[in-house]
């Protein structure tokens, strides 16, 4: 039987004498949660951990395109599009991207994420040749008065092969490159850290009644054979990230069940990214039916996320994200000295 291994993270607080660093970060624990399909949890100290996980679960992340993964950062997001969830049409010219880069990056933002297809729910396919005149001009733009690392955004390779050549850094696809294969193909040959995301279903269709035998259990499966694959295309597995996926094919039970056991990724021994920014489920839960009136509850599972030893948080609001984790750093960070 499978066991799967959470670390139950700590932060702000003196670690004990038996605690070890999460990920190489400031988050730590002493204790691990053994989860097993159809079966309730163990806890065991963290010494008693395997020693191959314990490797997978302390071990100091590898920069991401120039960023350190010891401490969380921030990834601005940049919707190329004229009908995402949030700011559909706000930043679709080019000149108003250029701009909205620029400012996210004087907020703080660590990585700018370029996107050129909607993938909320019910969203329709963009075409190839659309996505990259959406996105690889105002990559170049970025590029042209920026050294700040970019992501792109995309399913595709022909997508991903324009904005690599047009400056960017990182491709972030959310079908894990199986929509199409030939992505991790070009990333590998660019020699580019990628980002592989848990999404059940295609954006039409990934709403329609999602279901789970477990859900963390069965994001975490899939996530590692994505991983493995990646791997197996020539990505090594230092410079993969692994998102799972929140809002994906997953209803409000779902998103919180993955974000109560976000920390079991760190077993895959990858940094972890979380995008919940402004989601459904926020307003659901805590009130806002427009996308801009979630800005505060999309703090607090940014937050919550940063003090599990997440490292990249994908957000709308660079200011209030940064202002946040800069003075839970600043308190937590001390209490650990």
């Amino acid at each position: 039987m499978t066991q799967y291994y959470r670390p139950v993270a700590r932060f702000g607080e003196v670690p004990t004498p038996q605690s070890l660093p999460l990920a190489g970060g400031l988050c730590w624990f002493d204790t691990v949660a053994i989860h097993v399909r159809g079966g309730g949890l163990q806890h065991i100290p963290a010494n008693e951990v395997p020693a191959d996980v314990s490797e997978r679960l302390t071990a100091h992340r590898a920069p991401i395109a120039g960023m350190d993964m010891g401490a969380p950062q921030t990834m601005g997001i940049l919707n190329v599009t004229p009908d995402s969830f949030s700011d559909g049409g706000q930043f679709n010219a080019p000149r108003q991207a250029l701009e909205h880069a620029l400012a996210m990056q004087a907020e703080g933002a660590a990585i700018i994420d370029v996107g050129g297809e909607s993938t909320r729910p019910g969203a329709a396919e963009v075409q190839i040749a659309d996505e990259i005149a959406r996105t690889a001009p105002v990559i170049a733009a970025i590029r042209a008065q920026s050294d700040v690392p970019i992501s792109i955004d995309t399913r595709k390779a022909k997508v991903g092969r324009a904005a690599l050549d047009a400056g960017a850094n990182l491709v972030n696809d959310v079908a894990a490159f199986t929509y199409d294969p030939e992505l991790a193909k070009v990333a590998a040959k660019s020699d580019v850290p990628v980002c592989v995301m848990h999404a059940q279903g295609s954006p039409e269709t990934m709403q329609h009644d999602p279901s789970y035998d477990d859900v963390l259990l069965d994001v975490y499966d899939f996530l590692a054979e994505r991983v493995d694959a990646a791997v197996a295309a020539g990505i090594p597995r230092d410079q993969i990230v692994v998102d799972p996926g929140i809002g994906f094919g997953k209803t409000v039970e779902h998103n919180l069940a993955l974000l109560r056991g976000i920390a079991i990724f760190h077993g895959l021994g990858c940094p972890i990214l979380l995008g919940a920014s402004r989601k459904r489920f926020i307003g659901t839960i805590g009130g806002g039916t427009d996308a801009t009136d979630r800005v505060s509850g999309s703090v607090a599972v940014a937050l919550f996320g940063a003090r599990r030893g997440v490292q990249i948080l994908r957000v709308h609001d660079i200011f209030a994200t940064k202002q946040a984790l800069d003075l839970e750093w600043a308190i937590g960070g001390a209490a650990m000295t």
